[in-house]
C-alpha cells in the first residue's frame, strides 16, 4: 500500500521493560501536541502494559485500550486530559509487512519508550527479529531521529557495548532516569520529566516539566 505523503507520524515503540507510563506519557503529550502517532507494542510489552496497569492491550481491540490506558496517570488515578487515538494508527508488532518497516513510510522519527535490553541488542544488532527492532533499523539507516529510552539497571558491559553501538549510527541513548530539580513532588511527575526529555531529544515542543533556568534557590544547593 501507498502511503499518504500527507500524514508525517512519529512512530512510537514500546518494548517489555518496565516502565508503561513513560510510554504513556510521550503518548500524551504528542497528541497534545497535535502529532499523528504509529504505535507499535511488543509481545513482550503487552505483558508489561497488563502487569502495571491491570489492563490488557490487544491487537483487536487497540483503540479501547489505548484510550483506557492514556486515561490514567502513572499511580492508576483519572488523567485529565481526554486523547483523540484516532490520531494514532496501531502497527501489530509481528507485521513486518506494516507501513514503518520501508524506509519510502514518510515519517519523522521515531521514539523506543521503554527500551528493554533485549530491543537494544536487537535494534544495535540489526536483526529486526519484529516490527518495532525492523522500524529502528530503518530510521537509522533513513538518518532519522531515533530516542532510545533504555529502562534497566545495572547494565552489565554487553548492553554498554550495544548502546555506544547504537550512539556511533546516530540514535540518542536516553536512560529513563528521572531528575529532581524539577519539583517532582509525585510519581507522574517523575515519569513526566523522562518523558519530556525524550521528546526534548525528538525536538518535541512539550510542557511536561519546569526547565532549570540557572538560579539556585539555596546556595548549598548543586545542580
Amino acid at each position: 500500500m501507498t502511503a499518504s505523503t500527507d500524514r508525517r507520524p512519529w512512530v512510537v515503540g514500546v518494548s517489555g521493560a518496565s516502565g508503561t507510563p513513560y510510554a504513556a506519557a510521550v503518548l500524551r503529550a504528542l497528541l497534545h501536541a497535535g502529532e499523528a502517532v504509529d504505535l507499535i507494542v511488543s509481545r513482550a510489552a503487552r505483558l508489561t502494559i497488563l502487569d502495571e496497569t491491570g489492563h490488557p492491550f490487544r491487537d483487536g481491540h487497540a483503540q479501547e485500550d489505548l484510550r483506557r490506558w492514556l486515561t490514567r496517570g502513572a499511580d492508576g488515578t483519572p488523567d485529565a486530559f481526554d486523547p483523540d487515538v484516532s490520531a494514532v494508527r496501531h502497527w501489530p508488532a509481528g507485521d513486518l509487512a506494516a507501513g514503518p518497516s520501508s524506509g519510502s513510510y514518510p515519517v519523522k522519527g521515531m521514539l523506543i519508550v521503554p527500551a528493554s535490553t533485549a530491543c537494544v541488542a536487537g535494534v544495535a544488532l540489526g536483526l529486526s527479529k519484529d516490527l518495532l527492532q525492523r522500524t529502528a533499523s530503518v530510521t537509522l539507516k533513513e538518518r532519522r531521529p531515533l530516542v532510545v529510552a533504555v529502562r534497566e539497571t545495572p547494565l552489565n558491559g554487553q548492553t554498554l557495548r550495544h548502546l555506544v553501538s547504537l550512539d556511533d549510527a546516530g540514535a540518542v541513548v536516553l536512560p529513563a532516569s528521572p531528575a529532581f530539580y524539577a519539583g517532582g513532588s509525585s510519581v507522574q511527575h517523575l515519569v513526566d520529566f523522562v518523558a519530556g526529555r525524550a521528546l526534548d531529544a525528538a525536538g518535541v515542543p512539550h510542557k511536561l516539566y519546569r526547565r532549570w533556568e540557572g538560579e539556585l534557590a539555596d546556595p548549598d544547593r548543586r545542580a
